[in-house]
C-alpha cells in the first residue's frame, strides 16, 4: 500500500495536472491500479453518469477507491481529509471538493465548487448519508442535494454492496471488516489489507432521479432520493439471491 501511494505522488510531481479532468484522470489510474493490485474486484449494473451528480451509499473509504476506478469524477468530501497523512495532500490536488458541515456557508460554498465541476464536463460524486454506516441507509443529508437541484443538473443514485468468501475465518464479515465504523483509519485499513477475494457490486440507475417537483423542498427532496437509492440496493440484493449474472465485470488497468 505505501508503495502505492509513493507511486502515485511521484506520478503527481512529475506530471503535475494543471485542469480538473487532468486530475480526474490520475485519480482514476490511481484507484484502478490500486483495486488490482489489492486483488479487489467490481462489477456494475448500469452506467456511471457522464454529468450531473452521482449519490451513493456510504459504508466505508474504499466506496470512493471503487467509484473512482470506475470512472474520472470529482468527489466532495469532508474538509478533515485534510487532516490526514499523504490522503490528504492528494486528495486536495485530485481536485476534491471540501464540505464543513455544521458551518452555515458549507454547503453553499461547495455548491460553487461543485458548479465548477459541472462546467467542465465531470460527474461529481457525493455521500448524502454525511458518513459511514454498514446498517440501512441513513436519513440523507439535504444540503447539497439542494445545490445540485438548483443547478438543474441530473442527480444519478447508485448502490455499492461488498461481499468476500467466508474463508476469510469465522470471525470476519463484511459489516465489521469491510465497512469502516470506529476503528482509527490506519488501524482498519492494515487490517482489510489482510482480506483475499474481497469483491464489489455496484448498482448505477439507469436515468437520473425523477423527483415528482423541480420545486420540492430539499427535506422531501432528500426522502425521494433516498427511496431511489434504497431501490437499487434491494435490486442488488434480489440479483445476487437469484444468481442472475446481468453485470459486466470490470477489467481494471
Amino acid at each position: 500500500m505505501a508503495g502505492m501511494f509513493v507511486e502515485a505522488s511521484v506520478e503527481l510531481l512529475l506530471q503535475r495536472p494543471a485542469t480538473r479532468q487532468a486530475r480526474a484522470l490520475w485519480l482514476h489510474r490511481f484507484c484502478a491500479r490500486s483495486m488490482r493490485r489489492m486483488g479487489i474486484t467490481i462489477s456494475v449494473q448500469g452506467g456511471f453518469p457522464e454529468q450531473g451528480a452521482l449519490i451513493a451509499n456510504h459504508q466505508t473509504y474504499l466506496d470512493i477507491v471503487t467509484l473512482a476506478a470506475i470512472h474520472p469524477c470529482v468527489f466532495v468530501s469532508k474538509v478533515e481529509i485534510l487532516e490526514l497523512p499523504v490522503i490528504g495532500w492528494m486528495t486536495k490536488i485530485a481536485g476534491t471538493v471540501l464540505v464543513e458541515r455544521g458551518r452555515g456557508r458549507s454547503a453553499l460554498e461547495a455548491g460553487s465548487g461543485m458548479k465548477a465541476a459541472f462546467k467542465d464536463g465531470m460527474p461529481v460524486v457525493f455521500f448524502p448519508e454525511g458518513t459511514t454506516s454498514s446498517g440501512p441507509l441513513l436519513p440523507f443529508r439535504s444540503g447539497l442535494l439542494a445545490q445540485v437541484m438548483s443547478t438543474e443538473e441530473p442527480i444519478t443514485a447508485a448502490y455499492l454492496r461488498y461481499s468476500m468468501p467466508s474463508d476469510n475465518g469465522a470471525d470476519v464479515t463484511v459489516a465489521e471488516n469491510i465497512c469502516w465504523g470506529a476503528l482509527p483509519l490506519f488501524e482498519h485499513a492494515f487490517t482489510f489489507l489482510g482480506l483475499h477475494g474481497v469483491h464489489v457490486d455496484v448498482c448505477f440507475g439507469s436515468a437520473p432521479i425523477a423527483f415528482s417537483s423541480k420545486e420540492l423542498h430539499r427535506k422531501a427532496a432528500a426522502v425521494e432520493a433516498r427511496a431511489a437509492m434504497a431501490a437499487l440496493g434491494e435490486r442488488l440484493g434480489v440479483i445476487q439471491q437469484n444468481a442472475i449474472n446481468d453485470s459486466t465485470n470490470l477489467h481494471l488497468m
